[in-house]
């Protein structure tokens, strides 16, 4: 039979390895590599069962056919408890066992690619893929990496487009829950009926449209995470079930009466102020300090701007990718005018910006010219003066005079040092670096 069943798959194409004996399988599977085992249960030295354990030992993911003369025995049985695949009572068709071996392997194929697959999530989520190197973004690296391993509800706040569901996920996919379920939700865009629905599922004929029984997310997110986005807009009444989840682990489907658990982390994140809302009786106080277990505040950009040469040439190098464009990186001029923007839409709005510029550049590097106006039309503030218009004024000359002058004075100033001198000018080293190269000065001096 060993033979006959080696002949059958060698000619279906698999690669097939034999044994004589139940130790000699063994010493088989600890040699090599094999996705799929076949083995008779009843031998004379190890069993089936045994075989399958050890195979299992060596490779938790291994496919098992068992082979057994009764279908009811007890060994049989305690096969399929450990793990096997499937069994074949004899005699069986040898029809029949190629239709099971190719649906075991294909279910082993299966089993690889979304092992891949979850890797390569995981990877394109670790916390040291947010792109920053400021204090503020450093500060949010170490935390994410010291709490990830918890199961703690954790509130993230900051402006839109800070990078919230970001930070969100790589907690997630960071944590012992990162083979389970990511669920995202925004509150604010569904009315309270729907987003009870969206959130818990309901049972049919709870509501009109309710033909048949739905899963909500919560339940989805079994064992994972969910993230609610935008949680300041939830409905006091949705606040309360809500809050009912965190403190019993267990929730209602709409219209249903059956108490289902929820095994899941919960992140909310919110650009409001929520204590603000607790103040004005707008957020529940109960459910406030339920949610800030642990909070996370991501800076705005224009409190991290020396993470904005990182971030637009990771966006420059993303967008030229994705339209087949042949550019290599970013000027430092159309670096300088974004660094000195004020960024309101944050991190989505640089992006933004970035994409239109990778589309809009005939060369091989992005300029400022291909930035939009209101970017490069950005000064400093204290650089802006009314002034009366003379004849022949030449503006670009007088701003550049004005730059120079005041980089010369910074130098003096500090005496020379450059880090000293980008401080008393309120910029960065690199802003100031750039000044210095374009004027060509040196410790205050031409």
């Amino acid at each position: 039979m060993r033979e006959l069943l080696g002949i059958v798959l060698r000619r279906e194409g698999y690669d097939v390895l034999v044994a004589e004996s139940g130790r000699q399988a063994v010493a088989v599977l600890e040699r090599e590599t094999v996705d799929l085992l076949i083995s008779d249960i009843k031998m004379p030295d190890i069993d089936g069962v045994e075989v399958l354990r050890a195979a299992k030992r060596v490779d938790q993911e291994i496919l098992g056919i068992m082979i057994t003369a009764y279908a009811s025995t007890s060994t049989a049985v305690e096969a399929l408890r450990m793990g096997a695949y499937d069994y074949l009572t004899k005699p069986f068709d040898v029809e029949e066992l190629k239709i099971v071996v190719r649906k075991a392997l294909e279910r082993r194929q299966l089993q690889q690619e979304n092992v891949l697959l979850k890797r390569v999530l995981q990877s394109a989520h670790e916390f040291s893929n947010i792109i920053g190197r400021s204090a503020p973004m450093l500060a949010v690296f170490k935390l994410i990496e010291t709490i990830a391993a918890t199961n703690s509800t954790i509130l993230v706040t900051g402006e839109s487009g800070t990078g919230k569901e970001l930070v969100a996920r790589a907690i997630h996919f960071n944590s012992p829950r990162r083979d389970n379920p990511f669920v995202a939700l925004n509150c604010g865009a569904f009315p309270e009926s729907l987003l009870e629905s969206e959130l818990f599922g309901h049972v049919k004929g709870s509501f009109t449209g309710a033909d048949a029984n739905k899963k909500g997310l919560v339940e989805v997110a079994e064992r994972g995470t969910i993230f609610l986005d935008e949680i300041g807009e939830m409905s006091p009444m949705m606040q309360v079930k809500l809050l009912r989840v965190l403190q019993e682990r267990t929730f209602r489907r709409v219209g249903g009466l059956e108490e289902v658990e929820a095994d899941i982390r919960i992140i909310a994140a919110t650009n409001r102020d929520l204590s603000k809302l607790v103040s004005e009786g707008r957020f529940r106080e109960d459910l406030y300090y339920r949610i800030n277990v642990i909070p996370i505040h991501l800076p705005p950009l224009r409190d991290r701007r020396d993470d904005i040469p990182l971030l637009a040439a990771h966006f420059v190098k993303k967008y030229a990718e994705q339209m087949k464009k042949p550019i290599a990186g970013i000027t430092n001029e159309a670096t300088l005018y974004l660094e000195l923007y004020e960024w309101p839409g944050n991190i989505r709005e640089l992006e933004n910006v970035i994409e239109r510029a990778v589309a809009l550049e005939p060369t091989s590097t992005v300029t400022s010219a291909s930035l939009p106006h209101y970017v490069c039309g950005n000064l400093p503030r204290a650089a802006v003066k009314t002034v009366p218009l003379p004849e022949g004024f030449d503006l670009k000359q007088h701003v550049q005079d004005l730059e120079r002058d005041y980089v010369v004075q910074a130098l003096k100033k500090a005496g020379g040092v450059q880090v000293k001198a980008a401080e008393l000018l309120n910029l960065s080293f690199r802003q100031f670096r750039y000044y210095v190269e374009k004027y060509n000065l040196r410790d205050g001096r031409d």
